[in-house]
């Protein structure tokens, strides 16, 4: 009986001790809970503030408070003239134009007095988010970097026009109670007629000579997703048996990003599209991308995606 009389004050200490535990780990669970609750509803709040900008002019594409957006417009009237990477571009009724984040590569634009575009920039974060699981949207920027403006048909045209009106009427809803997935479902049927306009006008491998053939290469090693495994310019260099210098140099001139904005864009698609998989643990996500550990992971979906992994199970589509 000593023996449990001496081992009592221990026992009451150590269980008293583990209530403590529990209630402050609790306590923390609820603040982390309010805090990221008060962090979603701002963002969800902000949206068409932060992620979505309406304009009616492309006078402003290369401004600096239009960095990191991607520019879509379509065009009812006039016309407007323009220079990209020493090429002459004219847009015309009927046209839609697609310029990625390097706006500022547009020079010596010019708009006639009766041109009339609709135009809505939507941020990289956005876009990623909304657009549907497929990577063709990367063969077209490449394309698009050569030629922004698409011809459109009749029936092609009325489809634009119908997607920014939806795009425009989902904005001005701001007391719709699920807003901000009626905006992503929006930009994602905007997103796949885009698709669907640029396949049907140059096909999905509209890519020649040397440089543009190297980068499709490099692109076919990114779709067949080698990025889970290799995220190092080398490894992409060593496959195609020119240095990763060159291979960056080529994938700027062709693409208007270096070959790092590519495997990371790769990467960053196919994360953020698991993590929402709830069917699927955080660590074999983690394993997916051979990650060491949880911490480089989260340490790659910050900065990259800019949300920790277990964000995208708290709340989805709201990042």
């Amino acid at each position: 009986m000593s023996i449990y009389m001496q081992l009592f004050p221990v026992m009451y200490k150590w269980i008293r001790w583990s209530q403590e535990i529990i209630i402050q780990f609790s306590c923390n669970l609820f603040c982390i809970s309010l805090a990221l609750r008060y962090f979603f509803v701002n963002l969800q709040s902000m949206d068409s503030m932060q992620h979505i900008i309406l304009d009616n002019t492309l006078q402003r594409i290369g401004d600096e408070q239009y960095e990191g957006y991607i520019c879509h417009g379509y065009c009812y009237g006039g016309e407007c003239t323009f220079e990209r990477n020493n090429k002459h571009f004219k847009m015309q009724a009927g046209d839609c134009i697609i310029i990625s984040r390097r706006g500022d590569l547009v020079e010596n634009l010019r708009e006639s007095a009766d041109f009339k575009i609709d135009v809505i920039y939507v941020t990289q974060q956005f876009i990623e988010l909304s657009t549907p699981q497929s990577n063709y949207g990367m063969r077209g920027h490449l394309a698009l970097f050569e030629n922004p403006i698409m011809r459109l048909t009749p029936e092609q045209q009325e489809i634009c026009r119908m997607n920014f009106d939806y795009v425009k009427l989902r904005l001005k809803q701001v007391e719709h109670r699920f807003r901000h997935d009626a905006l992503m479902n929006a930009i994602e049927c905007m997103i796949i007629d885009f698709f669907d306009f640029h396949a049907q006008l140059y096909g999905v491998d509209k890519i020649s000579s040397q440089y543009h053939q190297l980068m499709s290469e490099f692109i076919d090693l990114l779709e067949r997703g080698d990025y889970r495994q290799n995220r190092e310019i080398s490894y992409y260099a060593n496959k195609l048996c020119v240095t990763p210098k060159y291979l960056s140099e080529v994938s700027k001139k062709v693409s208007g990003m270096p070959a790092n904005y590519w495997i990371t864009r790769y990467a960053s698609l196919d994360i953020s599209r698991l993590l929402r998989d709830r069917s699927l643990s955080l660590s074999e996500v983690s394993d997916m991308f051979g990650f060491s550990s949880m911490s480089h992971f989260t340490r790659y979906v910050q900065n990259n995606l800019g949300a920790k992994p277990s964000d995208f199970r708290s709340c989805p589509h709201s990042l």
